[in-house]
């Protein structure tokens, strides 16, 4: 059991800090410098989701444990995490590249954060023209470099080692593989992945970087955050990444404004929502308690508006860690102690936790994730329309609100401090 943690990285000053605080309460120090964040800093982002309270008009008697819910729109929180900055030659030591790459072994996927402006060059440094492109495969050719190295220094010895155990292929790459956070049946999928076949002591060195492709793509999902889209220049170079790369994990944002309408929010001078180009001042509600705003701070509004929210709708900083937990596939599912009331054990709202969930997770596994207790004690399962359900039946968005049936008395999900992020690998 462990907890989701998304991994904002880039080059320094790409904007990793802002985005960070664009999306969560942290406050990462913020500079237009190489390496402003020296340690990983981590935060809290909130991704909506469809909550079931609507579905089953109990808006109104919802109250997550974690998180928000606002009229069925459920904010779920999922952990960011924003390490140092990477420039070239990371994968040999360069600049911050050890402690980078060795914070990646937390993530589950990386958010990479791309300068689209052209206003900061490979290293960070502010610059006018620079072509963004590269930007893309050197993340990649970085991380790669730094996984195949290490496996090729002593191939030799890895491959003896797996002819005198017998071993198969997939248990000696997990012995390698390991220590970057990959289980046994990830390795597997990245074999399949590969489609390479062949006896580990016929390959190659192209084979091992096919190999370590393959594990990047497995191991490491990314969503590729173009970031500073209200600068000049941006909209050539979006054109010309949008034409190259996979436009599926591809998301475009603004992290400044996004942070600077949440601060407007906050202070009153705006009804802000966010994910959307919805924002409102004291013209627009004069009844609020809204603050009345200057000639200067309604330009800066403006301004925002028609450089992102009207021509992208809105500041694409939520559709970001939405599109990771996409690439992800994780499930939200809800143990609740009646089917009935949707309530927890002590009465207190519905649908008081929500656990992510990965694909494939079984429902016996997810009461050990709710509490070892449920396991243990584990007589059966039911879901909506009081429907059994098997306990290796997996989790899917059809069955996902879940009452444990247990043989003595439990503490549940309902009655413990079971975190909305923890999921079973």
């Amino acid at each position: 059991m462990k907890d989701v943690i998304i991994a904002c990285v880039g080059k320094p000053s790409a904007g990793k800090s802002s985005f960070l605080n664009a999306v969560t309460d942290a406050t990462a120090k913020v500079g237009n410098y190489p390496f402003t964040t020296i340690k990983p800093n981590n935060g809290i982002a909130y991704f909506p989701i469809e909550c079931p309270c609507k579905r089953f008009g109990k808006s109104n008697l919802c109250a997550p444990r974690y998180g928000r819910c606002i009229d069925g729109k459920r904010f779920v929180p999922i952990q960011i995490l924003d390490v140092a900055g990477l420039v070239p030659g990371a994968s040999e030591g360069q600049g911050l590249g050890n402690q980078f790459l060795d914070d990646l072994r937390h993530a589950n996927a990386l958010i990479h954060v791309v300068d689209v402006s052209g206003t900061t060059d490979a290293n960070g440094k502010e610059t006018v023209g620079y072509d963004p492109i590269g930007d893309i495969e050197w993340l990649r050719g970085e991380i790669h470099s730094w996984i195949y190295g290490n496996l090729n220094k002593k191939w030799g010895q890895i491959v003896r080692r797996h002819i005198a155990v017998k071993a198969s292929t997939a248990e000696t790459l997990h012995n390698q593989f390991s220590g970057y956070g990959a289980t046994l049946a990830l390795v597997q999928r990245t074999l399949d992945r590969s489609g390479v076949k062949e006896s580990m002591d016929t390959w190659e060195k192209e084979t091992i970087r096919k190999v370590v492709d393959a594990f990047l793509d497995e191991r490491f999902p990314t969503v590729i955050a173009l970031n500073k889209i209200d600068l000049p220049d941006s909209d050539k170079n979006i054109s010309k990444i949008m034409r190259k790369y996979d436009q599926n994990k591809i998301v475009l944002s603004s992290a400044l404004a996004e942070t600077f309408l949440r601060k407007l929010h906050k202070q009153k001078f705006v009804q802000y929502e966010e994910g959307t180009d919805n924002v409102q001042t004291k013209e627009d509600l004069p009844d609020s308690d809204l603050k009345p705003l200057d000639e200067k701070l309604q330009g800066r509004i403006e301004k925002v508006q028609d450089l992102v929210l009207y021509r992208y709708g809105s500041t694409g900083v939520q559709d970001v860690v939405l599109k990771a937990v996409e690439v992800l596939g994780l499930i939200p599912a809800f143990p609740v102690k009646s089917l009935t009331t949707f309530a927890n054990a002590n009465g207190k709202g519905v649908f008081r936790d929500c656990v992510l969930l990965w694909s494939g997770t079984t429902v016996l596994e997810f009461a050990d994730i709710v509490h070892p207790e449920i396991a243990k004690h584990y007589l059966g399962a039911e879901t909506i329309g009081n429907r059994k359900i098997g306990e290796d039946d997996e989790i899917t968005l059809e069955n996902n609100i879940i009452c444990f049936k247990t043989s003595q008395a439990t503490h549940s999900a309902s009655s413990t401090s079971t975190p909305s992020n923890q999921v079973k690998k």
